[in-house]
């Protein structure tokens, strides 16, 4: 329990921190385009609104989530650019509404989730403390693409280790999503907080080892920056092909971005 409150703690603070960037801006710059192809600041405020009101289904009603799942299924290459899309269509200041309350609902939905439930997902099922983690990586990496279209700076914080946290666990994911086989021995990962503190994962004698900024590692796994434009450093053959694929999220490979693209 105190793991999930400090993480829904941190996933509120990151929704305020986009909320801050769009609840002011005129409903002409919602239509601003975004470093996502085809993505307006309303199509990314949109996704994250039907991502977390799907995220509330599946831990409301399972069986009600388990038949979107299928739809999903059915149409891989387009469910999540026919939410964006959807969504974008409503006036900002009703997208921006939907938002709030669906982040709310579901932040109120995973406190009451029992102990040692998995709740599905599109990817692997997962516990409520993981599922606030997702909903906090996912905010992360849109608020970003808001951020990159306002050209904002961000102040990136200690709550990034959320995000690099859950690029470490998704490493096998990463793998499998792209055809191939996830390596047996674990990764060392090694990464500087923006407060200067060392953060890692793994054994400290693995012989496969990614190293850098936490900042860096974060926008790799969450496909924000080309890796020839982060500092970061991959130690043996397999950890060099994970960051070439890393990836955080559910859903097939995504595209990422062209070198120099937000910066």
């Amino acid at each position: 329990m105190a793991e999930l409150s400090a993480v829904l703690a941190d996933l509120t603070a990151e929704c305020d921190d986009l909320d801050a960037l769009v609840a002011d801006l005129p409903a002409a710059d919602w239509a601003r385009p975004t470093p996502s192809a085809g993505w307006t600041i309303a199509h990314q405020i949109a996704h994250l609104a039907w991502t977390d009101d799907a995220a509330y289904l599946a831990v409301a009603d399972p069986a009600g989530f388990q038949a979107e799942l299928e739809k999903a299924i059915a149409n891989i290459d387009t469910f999540v650019d026919d939410g964006a899309e959807e969504g974008a269509k409503q006036p900002p200041a009703e997208l921006l509404a939907r938002w709030r309350a669906g982040r709310a609902l579901l932040a109120d939905a995973l406190v009451a989730v029992p102990d040692g439930t998995k709740i599905s997902w599109f990817g692997p099922p997962m516990s409520a403390a993981s599922m606030a983690t997702a909903r906090l990586m996912e905010t992360w990496a849109h608020a970003q693409d808001v951020a990159d279209a306002l050209a904002v700076d961000r102040h990136y914080g200690t709550r990034v280790r959320n995000v690099a946290h859950i690029g470490v666990r998704t490493r096998d994911y990463a793998f499998m999503i792209n055809g191939k086989q996830a390596p047996a021995a674990p990764f060392r990962v090694e990464l500087v907080a923006p407060d200067g503190e060392l953060w890692a994962w793994g054994p400290e004698d693995a012989a496969q080892r990614v190293s850098g900024p936490a900042v860096d590692f974060a926008l790799r796994v969450t496909q924000r920056r080309h890796r020839n434009d982060l500092a970061l450093v991959a130690t043996g053959p397999d950890a060099d092909l994970w960051l070439d694929i890393a990836q955080a999220f559910a859903g097939p490979p995504g595209s990422g971005r062209e070198p120099g693209a937000g910066l």
